[in-house]
């Protein structure tokens, strides 16, 4: 008997309202001190307000699983996947790469919905330690994996464009559940396989 597919979609509520976004964005750019009078910035409100909402409006997707019928019991990863979001302490981006993984149960996923899995927390302000986490609980609870692992690399311009300016720093953060975090030897590999010395 065949599983439906999970239909993931954004949390539901009134959607961006473009108009009304592109008029604070003109305010506050004004309140900067930046003259929209010239051809060139007249369009940046808008402009700002539907970049904005692209960021924060993730691609709904189907979590499509499949039995495991193999048995098969090594780990499950997906490296090197982009990463975008927005801190949300100053909605300046951070980008980089998130490693997932997870111990396959009796369900195995779909790889391409790791990826999606990733987007969809990231399209919102964030934090990178709560992207993690929400990634790695998330597989958790829907896939019921022997064990999860999310490592997330990323730049935070908060960081680099202002402030301290620590150009070329990078934050490294990670969640590991189940038999990942449990056995040192599954851990181990699940590092050596991400590139990061655990």
């Amino acid at each position: 008997m065949s599983t439906p597919a999970l239909r993931v979609v954004h949390e539901s509520g009134p959607g961006p309202d473009l108009v009304a976004a592109e008029a604070a964005a003109a305010d506050l750019l004004t309140a900067l001190g930046i003259s929209l009078d010239s051809e060139s910035l007249r369009g940046t409100p808008g402009r700002m307000a539907r970049a904005y909402a692209e960021l924060f409006t993730p691609r709904p997707f189907d979590l499509t699983t499949f039995p495991n019928d193999e048995g098969y019991d090594e780990i499950v990863l997906a490296r090197g996947i982009p990463v975008r979001s927005v801190c949300e302490h100053h909605l300046l981006p951070f980008v980089g790469v998130a490693h997932v993984g997870y111990l396959p149960g009796e369900r195995i996923l779909g790889l391409s919905k790791l990826a999606r899995i990733v987007e969809h927390f990231a399209c919102r302000p964030q934090v990178q330690e709560r992207l993690t986490k929400q990634v790695a609980d998330w597989l958790e609870e829907q896939l019921e994996p022997r064990g999860v692992g999310v490592v997330i690399e990323a730049e935070h311009s908060c960081m680099t464009l202002r402030g301290v300016q620590a150009v070329g720093s990078s934050t490294v953060t990670s969640t590991l559940l189940g038999t990942l975090r449990e056995d040192a030897r599954s851990r181990s590999e699940f590092f050596a396989l991400t590139g990061i010395n655990g």
